[in-house]
């Protein structure tokens, strides 16, 4: 008979879900998109049990299209959105509509933590409260919905109420619990200082367990509803970003991933609990048991070369405007870039910084700047790694996944510019396969995520840095280092002016 662990990919606007069979491969994968909820400017909310009724049509299109069999499916484990709050009464009912990650309503909170607690909060979490973390919300709704508040007996994030609502369960593992900067990552509990300091309830937090742990069988009701069997297992799973590392082979410290989306982020895999960048990267625990990672995120890198490409070049083919820069020269002869166009988040914080050409002559043609725009995204990555070499951090492999990943070209500028072997997937797909590797260590078939890595990760397409670009390249981000300082001041007014004028 076969046998498939399953990995549920619950993301903001849609779930995914993968049957993976025990040599790593994916035999199925359904979908079912859900709606994002924006009541007011810069609120994001769902409702929970979308993302439940989502995941059960995906699970009974599998069983129904794909004809996986209900017995076949031996576990389940998870990925989920991070930071999204849900609040449960006393019966396990949703008070309200979930907040997600990317609502922005809670900058008074955040000042407030800050103000209360200082750099303790960052000695305590390793992070600085941001808007997207859920301790902020659950503070919003205190102070703006007290009834709402009153009544909440539990906290969990997106993928923890997806699993309760299947196995009855209530719990949250590490990786994701680290997001809602409630942990005092060093003791692995829940923080009693934050808690206090804040009169929140340690009642509300549910109980913690790893990635890997079982977290109980399906229900005989959602067994039901769902078309599954009461004999399938659940594991806890973990945030998106951790399985997201586990799906690209991040299980040891001479590994970063490179990951190039709408968003940019650097990710490494950390040993110690005891490694603090005072909040200049996040810090949070790994899916991998009794290990970490660290991140820094460049808010505009993909879209950086999207933003580019739909604004000068929108009927070209991607793949022949991309590889127009090979017709430009290291340093896109004397043209840079600085990706800023919607704010910065690592190394710089900051929300009114702006996007550079800097440099531009009359000799530079469409080639330069789509060059310039490679280069300046993956410079903006080199200010992250950075961060880790002054930290002692030794690393000889970085995992280049999304945008970045399909082109040989932008693949060799990132090993010159990291100086170090790039290396791509050769199935890439995501948090979805980290949560079906979580499944398949917690089932037992392999020892451990390592292990697992070995049989579901495989690596293609290996470049190595060019000694002659490295030096270039080098001296090159020496002077993009200088473009954040230079014109933060001119960034400021300009958005200032706009801002008079509307």
């Amino acid at each position: 008979m076969n046998k498939y662990a399953l990995g549920i990919d619950l993301g903001t606007s849609s779930v995914k879900v993968s049957a993976v069979n025990p040599d790593g491969k994916i035999i199925a994968q359904e979908s079912f998109s859900y709606d994002l909820k924006q009541p007011h400017p810069g609120y994001a909310e769902q409702n929970p049990d979308d993302w439940v009724y989502g995941t059960t049509s995906a699970i009974v299109k599998l069983i129904l299209n794909d004809n996986i069999q209900p017995d076949e499916i031996e576990g389940i484990s998870f990925s989920g959105q991070m930071h999204g709050l849900v609040l449960l009464d006393e019966a396990g009912k949703v008070l309200r509509p979930a907040i997600l990650w990317n609502d922005t309503r809670t900058t008074k909170q955040c000042k407030e933590i800050m103000d209360a607690m200082g750099k303790r909060f960052i000695d305590i979490t390793h992070n600085v409260p941001l808007e997207g973390f859920t301790l902020p919300k659950l503070l919003w709704v205190k102070e703006n919905e007290p009834e709402i508040f009153s009544k909440a007996k539990t906290m969990l994030l997106p993928k923890d109420y997806l699993r309760y609502k299947m196995t009855g369960i209530l719990a949250m593992d590490y990786s994701d619990a680290t997001g809602t900067v409630m942990l005092d990552i060093e003791k692995n509990t829940w923080s009693k200082e934050i808690l206090d300091k804040f009169e929140i309830p340690i009642s509300l937090c549910p109980k913690l367990v790893k990635s890997i742990d079982f977290t109980g069988n399906i229900t005989p009701s959602y067994a039901e509803f769902s078309g599954l069997t009461t004999t399938t297992k659940t594991f806890a799973g973990g945030a998106d970003n951790a399985c997201g590392a586990v799906g690209a082979g991040i299980d040891s410290s001479n590994k970063v991933l490179s990951s190039i989306g709408t968003s940019g982020v650097v990710l490494k895999f950390e040993d110690s609990s005891s490694t603090n960048y005072d909040g200049v990267l996040q810090f949070e625990e790994h899916a991998v048991p009794d290990a970490y990672y660290s991140m820094g995120v460049t808010l505009a890198a993909g879209f950086s070369l999207s933003w580019f490409k739909k604004t000068f070049a929108n009927d070209e083919d991607f793949t022949d405007f991309v590889n127009s820069a090979t017709q430009s020269t290291i340093g896109a002869n004397g043209l840079m870039f600085s990706p800023y166009i919607v704010g910065e988040r690592a190394p710089y914080a900051d929300a009114n910084i702006r996007g550079s050409f800097v440099g531009i002559d009359g000799i530079h043609q469409k080639p330069d700047f789509v060059r310039a725009v490679l280069e300046g995204i993956t410079f903006s990555f080199e200010d992250i790694m950075e961060i880790y070499r002054k930290n002692g951090a030794k690393f000889d492999t970085v995992v280049s996944i999304g945008g970045g990943a399909k082109s040989e070209v932008w693949q060799q500028i990132q090993a010159d510019i990291f100086n170090t072997k790039v290396v791509s997937l050769k199935n890439e797909q995501g948090p979805g396969m980290g949560a079906a590797m979580l499944a398949a260590v917690g089932l037992g078939w392999f020892k451990d995520i390592h292990e697992c890595t070995d049989k579901f990760v495989e690596y293609k397409n290996v470049f190595v840095p060019n000694p002659e670009n490295v030096k270039k390249y080098q001296q090159l981000h020496g002077i993009y280092a200088k473009i954040y300082e230079q014109t933060k001041e001119i960034s400021h007014e300009l958005i200032d002016f706009r801002k008079e004028q509307i």
